[in-house]
């Protein structure tokens, strides 16, 4: 196992894109928030985008609320020239500005009012993820940032977007779309016919369900964002190559736990699979005996048999303490060694990804003091 020096990662000035990503419930939306005060204190100007849609990076920050525009953090003491933005992807205002930036304002007033459309940009399955892609491909293009930080959603879901290019290809590619746009063009009576006897019971499903004008705005929507997907599908595979590229960075955070582990492991995987580059995995809130990481301690099993040999003894005052003080220090060190056989377990399995085990904090980090106390532990 090697060290993982995560402020080195930042400061470098290669590094343009840190992807932080893992399960729920270990931190990895405050690291990925301490991620980027660490590369503003570098003196980088920075942004960090959030798609997890919870409100912990908005008040880590100081921020009452986060939007698809990056906000400047006021109050971070940034090296020269850098600066500190947080954003939350809002998938459908990013949408509307996709059919904005690429139509006439008659075919995308056309687009907005269609039922359809207003289903799939706010809540079709997949949308978040595509989206994610066309907001990190804008940030790079504008090229405005030195660093850009992404949080992902807190489950396995959190590489979707790496499918997107080829689900959308897949979407494209498809017998239903191409039986939706042909008909489309001809209009009308031919449309209706040929849909009904190719979809047959589905169509009349959707026409009992939904309304007999779903067919029609399916058929309207399909035909005016046609070309347009073929544009957001290259986009979408031009960002997935930039996250290929030397200067991304993928951060796994874990907790030093079976389940956090496991996942982390699978993204681990996952990401070697599709050749993505991985810069290391953050361990967060490991419990050590002492504060010097490393140091030699009592272990838990021989605490406990002083407490016992201890307590077997005419007890006094002092005994009392003694006995009560081995005890709490064999419940620290028992936990301390579960942690670090966890790790050195994880470690064993991923023996060339670099890792660093960040200490457990007495209290939850919710301001930007905390986040630079998190940058110090991240190697800053």
């Amino acid at each position: 196992m090697s060290d993982f020096d995560v402020a080195a990662l930042v400061r470098d000035p290669t590094t343009r894109v840190v992807v932080t990503c893992g399960s729920g419930g270990v931190g990895k939306t405050t690291t990925a928030a301490a991620v980027a005060m660490l590369g503003a204190r570098a003196g980088r100007r920075t942004v960090v985008l959030t798609i997890d849609p919870a409100r912990r990076l908005a008040q880590s920050m100081g921020l009452t609320e986060l939007d698809n525009t990056p906000r400047p953090v006021q109050g971070v003491e940034a090296g020269d020239g850098g600066a500190l933005f947080a954003m939350m992807l809002d998938m459908k205002r990013t949408f509307d500005d996709v059919v904005l930036e690429h139509s006439t304002p008659d075919r995308a007033e056309q687009i907005f009012n269609n039922p359809f459309y207003q289903s799939l940009s706010s809540s079709f399955a997949g949308t978040q993820e595509y989206m994610a892609m066309e907001k990190l491909g804008q940030l790079v293009a504008q090229d405005e940032w030195d660093l850009i930080v992404v949080d992902t959603p807190p489950s396995r879901s959190a590489l979707d977007f790496l499918d997107a290019p080829n689900r959308l290809s897949r979407f494209l590619d498809g017998r239903m779309i191409k039986l939706l746009t042909a008909p489309a063009k001809a209009g009308g009576k031919a449309y209706l016919k040929v849909v009904t006897v190719s979809v047959g019971m589905v169509a009349r499903v959707f026409t009992k369900v939904i309304g007999g004008d779903l067919l029609n705005d399916l058929s309207t929507f399909v035909s005016a964002l046609e070309s347009m997907f073929g544009g957001f599908r290259e986009r979408a595979e031009q960002t997935y190559e930039l996250l290929k590229r030397p200067g991304t960075a993928f951060v796994v955070v874990a907790a030093p736990e079976p389940d956090a582990l496991r996942e982390a492991s699978y993204f681990v995987d996952r990401l070697s699979t599709d050749a993505m580059p991985l810069a290391g995995v953050i361990v967060n809130r490991t419990r050590f005996t002492s504060p010097v990481q490393g140091a030699k301690t009592l272990p838990a099993a021989r605490a406990e048999a002083a407490a016992d040999a201890l307590a077997e003894k005419p007890a006094d005052a002092a005994s009392e303490l003694a006995v009560a003080a081995l005890r709490v220090h064999a419940e620290v060190a028992g936990a301390a060694e579960h942690d670090a056989r966890m790790t050195r377990r994880f470690s064993s399995a991923h023996p060339a990804v670099p890792l660093v085990a960040v200490p457990a904090l007495p209290i939850d980090v919710h301001d930007l003091d905390g986040l630079v106390t998190i940058g110090g532990l991240l190697g800053g």
